[in-house]
């Protein structure tokens, strides 16, 4: 009865290890975890990709319509900019970033970055922003930190070594865009994650850089920082 037994478990032993009926299941188990990995580690490195790309095209394009705002006036006086036109040009660029939830996840600083005529010190005459994301400039402000009031800012906006400076009679309109991205997979691969992009274009044309209120700009103002 022993001997029946034992040989009964040998044989079936025997025909457990000659049978290969699962062993395409056991390597898609083994596998899967890894497969997975991959593919979410690249859906999310595109995604951040794409993202990050978005802004600094979003940047650019803010710096370069900033610096064309009143080219159409057509008036023999060099033309004062409005608040309304600063504002259109907020609703453009949140409308732009939609893709990427920007307005909500999103900041836009904008600066009107000048030279001084009477300290020769740059200066930033006024500052605009939209764009529910809470931050500052990484620079100053057109109130009590704005080149004049405040620390100065000698060699003008930016990164070390890729600073700009405003000349005589000129604006540039220099520009923060402020993200913070949300991962496909939060906790997994990455973290939540803040994305900051500047952009920088001198005025195209001539403009009024003292009318309106004083501070180049007419209207009352709405896009406040």
């Amino acid at each position: 009865m022993r001997k029946h037994f034992i040989s009964g478990i040998l044989q079936t032993a025997a025909r457990l290890r000659r049978d290969e009926s699962g062993i395409s299941m056991v390597e898609f188990a083994l596998c899967l975890p890894v497969m997975l990995g991959l593919g979410m580690g690249g859906m999310e490195v595109a995604n951040m990709t794409s993202a990050n790309m978005q802004v600094s095209q979003l940047a650019l394009s803010i710096a370069d319509n900033a610096s064309r705002l009143g080219q159409t006036d057509n008036s023999a006086v060099a033309p004062t900019v409005g608040e309304s036109d600063v504002d259109a040009l907020m609703f453009g660029a949140m409308t732009q970033g939609s893709a990427i939830n920007f307005e909500q996840n999103g900041r836009i600083i904008l600066s009107s970055l000048e030279k001084d005529p009477t300290t020769g010190l740059q200066y930033i005459h006024w500052q605009r922003c939209a764009g529910d994301l809470n931050r500052n400039s990484d620079y100053g402000n057109d109130t009590d930190k704005n080149g004049l009031n405040g620390i100065p800012f000698p060699y003008g906006l930016g990164e070390t070594g890729r600073k700009v400076m405003a000349s005589d009679n000129q604006a540039v309109m220099f520009v923060e865009v402020f993200y913070r991205y949300e991962p496909l997979f939060p906790g997994i691969l990455v973290d939540q994650m803040n994305f900051k992009k500047e952009a920088a274009f001198l005025v195209r044309d001539d403009r009024n850089l003292d009318g309106g209120g004083g501070d180049g700009l007419s209207g009352t103002p709405t896009s406040t920082c």
